[in-house]
């Protein structure tokens, strides 16, 4: 093989590796009912396995709740998911959250991913932008399971809190970063 040649065939296999699984999820917002029902359940399972989340949640004005995110990467690569805005256990819209990113990365991971809408202020911006990436947020806190610090009701003071759960498989770096949140219009 020509050695000049690798890196480019070596990137183009990353990007293909990425970018294949995912334009399966991106295509079309799972039927409604089951994404409804899939979100519920994750919301249920993380706010039992996580007292700060449990917490937020009393208090939350919505959740949106990705029960499936998809991440993949060799040196390209990119993440998708659909969600459901919940309000109680009722759904009030459905999202996608989709990214790319490029670097040093290698592998590919399934998680599921919750917004905690805390405001009403941080709630209309999500109903009024016709999407918009996660940094664009007026307060965003993403709190990992190994976080130290505790959420309570006293010092829960930003808009939006994030909870990524139920990781299965290998990928680094499970942040909002690079990802844009986009609401699923009805057909």
């Amino acid at each position: 093989m020509n050695l000049t040649r690798r890196p480019l065939i070596t990137a183009m296999l990353g990007l293909s590796c990425a970018i294949g699984p995912l334009s399966l999820a991106v295509a079309h917002a799972d039927d409604r009912e089951k994404l409804t029902a899939n979100g519920v359940q994750a919301l249920h399972q993380l706010e039992a396995s996580d007292p700060r989340a449990a917490r937020l949640g009393k208090r939350a004005r919505a959740v949106l709740v990705f029960p499936s995110v998809v991440k993949a990467g060799f040196v390209f690569g990119g993440e998708t998911g659909n969600g459901v805005l919940l309000v109680g256990d009722r759904a009030q819209g459905f999202y996608n959250m989709s990214g790319g990113s490029w670097g040093l990365q290698l592998g590919a991971q399934d998680f599921s991913y919750a917004l905690f809408f805390m405001t009403p202020g941080s709630l209309h911006y999500l109903h009024e932008s016709k999407g918009f990436a996660a940094g664009t947020l007026p307060s965003l806190v993403i709190v990992n399971k190994g976080a130290a610090a505790d959420v309570d009701t006293t010092t829960a003071m930003h808009d939006v809190y994030a909870f990524p759960f139920n990781q299965k498989g290998l990928m680094a770096n499970l942040t909002l970063e690079g990802t844009k949140i986009t609401p699923i219009h009805p057909k």
